[in-house]
C-alpha cells in the first residue's frame, strides 16, 4: 500500500470517507445550432467556399406597337468567397497514469478526452457568437455590417427593467420594422434573441388581459408585427452573449430571419477524433479537430440590432 500511495498522483487525506462519485464542474452549453443555421456541406478539407450572387438591372416601360426603343435589362453575377480554418484540442497520457488510474477506478484518459471535445465545442460556439480577433472575424452578436439603433428612451431609461409590456413590445417591433424597411418590405425577421436579464424582465413582469394573467413575454409573442402579418409565432429566446454586446457594453437585442440564406455557421468538418500518436516509449497523445468558417452573414438587411435594452453587466 505504501508503494501504491506514493505512486498515486492525487493526495487523499487520511481518515476521510472517499465518495465514489466525481463531480464535474458545470459550464454553459455550447448550443450554437439553436441560434445560427449550421451548414456542414462542402469538402471537409477545402480551403473555403464560394458562391454566386445574381442581380438584375433594367425595368419594363410602356411602349407602342412600333417601338424602336425597347428597354433591355441585364443580369449581373458576382462571386463571393468565405475561408475555412481548423480548430483543435488534445490530451496526453502515459503508462504510469493509466495504471495509477486503474488502481483507483479512475479513467483519466476518458475524462481528458471528453474535456478536449468540450474545448473544441466551446471554441466553435465562441467563434459562432462573437467571432475571433485572431483571425479577424465577427459573429452573430457583433457584426459591423448589421444595422443598429438604440432602444427607445422611456422615463430617462432604455432598459427593459424599467419598461412595461407595451414599451418592450415597441422595441421588438422597432427591430422587426427596421428589417422590413431596410429590405424594401422583402424580408421578415422571425427570430429575436435577448440578453438573459432582459428576457427575465419580460418573463417576470405580469399583466392582465381578457383571458387572465399573462407575462410581458407572452404579450410580446402574441402582439408583434411579424405574427400579426404572417400568423406565425415569433421565436424569442435568451442568449448570454448579448448581455454585453452593444457599442457601450450593455445588452443588445438581435432580430433576424433564421435561414441559411441570411446567415450560416460553416462547419464542413464537425468534431473529428484523431488516431492515437505514440510520442514516446510510455507517452501517448491524441486530439480532436474541426474545420469551420465561423458565422457568415450573407443578407445583412434581414438582420437588426437594438442596443441598450439592459444595463452593463456588473
Amino acid at each position: 500500500m505504501l508503494d501504491e500511495q506514493a505512486a498515486y498522483g492525487l493526495v487523499v487525506a487520511q481518515g476521510r470517507e472517499i465518495e465514489a462519485a466525481i463531480y464535474k464542474r458545470r459550464y454553459p452549453t455550447f448550443n450554437y445550432a439553436d441560434h445560427i443555421p449550421v451548414v456542414t456541406q462542402g469538402n471537409a478539407w477545402g480551403i473555403g467556399t464560394q458562391f454566386r450572387l445574381k442581380d438584375h438591372t433594367g425595368a419594363a416601360k410602356i411602349i407602342s406597337g412600333k417601338a424602336a426603343d425597347m428597354p433591355f435589362g441585364k443580369s449581373t453575377h458576382n462571386l463571393g468567397t468565405h475561408d475555412y480554418f481548423m480548430v483543435g484540442a488534445g490530451w496526453e497520457w502515459s503508462d504510469e497514469e493509466i495504471n495509477q488510474g486503474a488502481l483507483y477506478g479512475i479513467n483519466a484518459v476518458e475524462d481528458d478526452a471528453m474535456d478536449a471535445g468540450d474545448d473544441v465545442e466551446r471554441l466553435l460556439y465562441n467563434i459562432g457568437m462573437s467571432g475571433s480577433d485572431e483571425i479577424n472575424t465577427t459573429g452573430l452578436v457583433n457584426s459591423a455590417i448589421v444595422q443598429r439603433t438604440d432602444a427607445a428612451t422611456v422615463g430617462g431609461s432604455t432598459f427593459w427593467a424599467n419598461k412595461d409590456a407595451d414599451e418592450m413590445a415597441a422595441d421588438v417591433n422597432a427591430g422587426l420594422n427596421a428589417v422590413r424597411e431596410n429590405s424594401n418590405e422583402v424580408e421578415w425577421a422571425d427570430t429575436v434573441r435577448l440578453p438573459p436579464s432582459a428576457f427575465r424582465a419580460a418573463s417576470e413582469r405580469r399583466l392582465t388581459d381578457a383571458g387572465g394573467v399573462i407575462s410581458a413575454l407572452e404579450y410580446i409573442r402574441r402582439n408583434n408585427n411579424y405574427t400579426a402579418e404572417t400568423g406565425q409565432p415569433l421565436d424569442i429566446r435568451p442568449l448570454r452573449d448579448l448581455a454585453s454586446a452593444s457599442q457601450d457594453g450593455g445588452g443588445r437585442m438581435a432580430v433576424y430571419r433564421k435561414d441559411p440564406q441570411v446567415l450560416r455557421f460553416h462547419l464542413p468538418m464537425p468534431r473529428r477524433v484523431l488516431p492515437v500518436y505514440r510520442a514516446g516509449l510510455m507517452h501517448y497523445q491524441q486530439g480532436v479537430i474541426a474545420r469551420t468558417g465561423g458565422t457568415e452573414i450573407r443578407l445583412p438587411g434581414a438582420m437588426a440590432y437594438i442596443d441598450e435594452i439592459s444595463d452593463v453587466p456588473s
